[in-house]
């Protein structure tokens, strides 16, 4: 008798009682997870975590979003970029970040191609509030700068265990693992004994061995001697290997997309973690000098650079080794230059101008500065069967003066999902969410479920597309309308509202560790 009572007073106190209520509800849009089959269904937020994620919640909330018709997923994350002056801007504006914003990503990785900071600890704590999340790399090249300079020769034994040193406090300090350029000077003069002792002190923390590789074309070994080392210095140090902004860069290589393809599946089935992501545009970036100039004249730095430029007894060898590099690219129409003073011309109208030949061009410009450049030296066919691959993740590289800073991930869909149907909408979601946080284990993100973070996006399928091109590289994506950021809303009726909801992500280190 005293149980049937005290069950009735429980059954009146829970129908006396508020409803739960949520801070956000996001009703009715066609759900993807980053998981599971999509459906037509509601995501409830509460605090920066997800409550709820079904087809039909029934709770009750502060403020309710009508997503009918729109398309609902976790926050995109970019696995390679180079928004590292935009994160520690004096400018409030500028570190909300919001060309990722208003394509839906809400996470980044920074310090790619080698050029993570040494001081990992001071690049994850940020001196005011950001857009987006993020997660650093402690980088190569930072690091052999730091010990070695711009040379061209091996370290000793004393520095390379102080660039041992500095790449394990790197890793102690939440870095998500070592990252390489190794196509850039000084980089370039590292041999792989030396980067696969580095990357070692990274592995044995738990980390990823992120890397634009040696070659993407013909330039030194080769574009599959290249994939070949990256594999082998994985497998060296024992740890997962991530190849950056995947390519055939260039005339010689094109076509070779399916070999490359084949080499790394053959490391998977061995039991190897191999990965990379890839930029959905056929233009590459990078500078002036990284694309033409050989690497004997880049060995000392600029200064260096400069006096080879003037000395008469290496003007033939500069010019036959411009002419090659200019030849690997596509020629001189196929160099765009995004920045300095020729922004906006190709370096055949320059040379134009200038009433020279495209070699002498690029040395008159350099001479100046050191401009970043497009480069259109990637086919269609190659892109699509990078693209295709299971394993490759969805990235940006996005850096100054290419439209991929504004539109890669916009771009992805419009072109390679909704137009040229490469991959399917649940495809791109998920190879640009749930498995990239699963690949450089970034917990809680990454996926719509309860109790994640609530990095979520809802876009007009028929809309979502990049509006950023090569002639006006600055414009915003079109089609996102709602962005949430550790559970604030960060882009509401597809305009910002100016909340800085980013944290940085600290990788705990697995071992090795005080």
């Amino acid at each position: 008798m005293i149980g049937r009572t005290a069950a009735a007073l429980l059954a009146l106190a829970t129908l006396g009682a508020a409803p739960e209520q949520v801070d956000v509800l996001i009703r009715g849009g066609t759900v993807y997870t980053g998981s599971d089959a999509p459906f037509v269904g509601d995501v409830a937020v509460t605090g920066d975590r997800i409550r709820s994620v079904g087809r039909d919640v029934r709770l009750s909330a502060r403020r309710t979003i009508d997503a009918r018709g729109m398309v609902v997923t976790p926050g995109f994350i970019d696995p390679h970029t180079h928004i590292e002056t935009m994160l520690a801007s004096a400018d409030a504006q500028e570190r909300l970040v919001l060309p990722f914003l208003m394509q839906g990503v809400t996470t980044a990785f920074v310090g790619n191609d080698g050029d993570g900071a040494v001081d990992v600890a001071a690049t994850l704590t940020p001196a005011a509030p950001v857009g987006v999340n993020y997660a650093a790399y402690v980088g190569f090249g930072a690091v052999r700068r730091a010990v070695i300079g711009e040379a061209r020769r091996a370290p000793s034994e004393t520095e390379l265990a102080t660039m041992r040193g500095l790449v394990a406090r790197g890793m102690c300090d939440g870095a998500l693992g070592l990252s390489t350029g190794l196509f850039y000077a000084p980089q370039s003069f590292a041999e792989t004994g030396e980067v696969v002792a580095l990357a070692r002190e990274a592995g044995s923390r738990g980390g990823v061995y992120d890397t634009h590789i040696r070659d993407e074309s013909s330039y030194t070994v080769g574009l599959a001697a290249a994939v070949d080392e990256a594999i082998a210095i994985g497998r060296a140090a024992r740890m997962p290997v991530h190849v950056s902004h995947i390519k055939a860069l260039g005339v010689d290589v094109r076509g070779q997309a399916p070999a490359i393809v084949a080499k790394v599946e053959a490391a998977r089935r061995r039991g190897q973690k191999v990965t990379a992501d890839q930029y959905p545009w056929s233009a590459s970036g990078t500078t002036l000098v990284s694309a033409l100039i050989p690497l004997w004249a880049q060995d000392g730095g600029r200064e260096a650079l400069l006096r080879r430029f003037a000395d008469p007894a290496l003007a033939g060898r500069l010019q036959a080794d411009l002419a090659e590099g200019l030849r690997k690219r596509g020629g001189a129409e196929a160099l765009l230059i995004t920045g300095g003073a020729e922004r906006g011309r190709t370096l055949a109208a320059v040379a134009a101008r200038l009433g020279t030949d495209a070699a002498g061009a690029a040395i008159a410009t350099i001479r100046v500065h050191d401009p970043a450049v497009a480069s259109f030296n990637q086919s269609e066919s190659d892109i699509a069967a990078f693209m295709a691959r299971p394993w490759v993740l969805t990235g940006s590289d996005a850096s100054a003066g290419h439209p991929r800073v504004y539109g890669s991930f916009a771009r992805k869909y419009a072109k390679y999902v909704r137009a040229e149907h490469v991959l399917s909408l649940r495809q791109f979601i998920e190879r640009s969410s749930r498995l990239t946080a699963d690949t450089f284990g970034i917990a809680d993100r990454g996926r719509l479920r309860r109790g994640a973070y609530a990095d979520i996006v809802m876009f007009d399928p028929a809309t979502y597309a990049e509006r950023a091109t090569y002639q006006q590289p600055t414009l915003l994506a079109a089609g996102v309308l709602t962005v949430l950021v550790n559970g604030r809303v960060v882009v509401d009726g597809g305009v910002a509202t100016g909340e800085a909801a980013g944290r940085p992500l600290p990788r705990t280190p697995k071992r090795g560790c005080p």
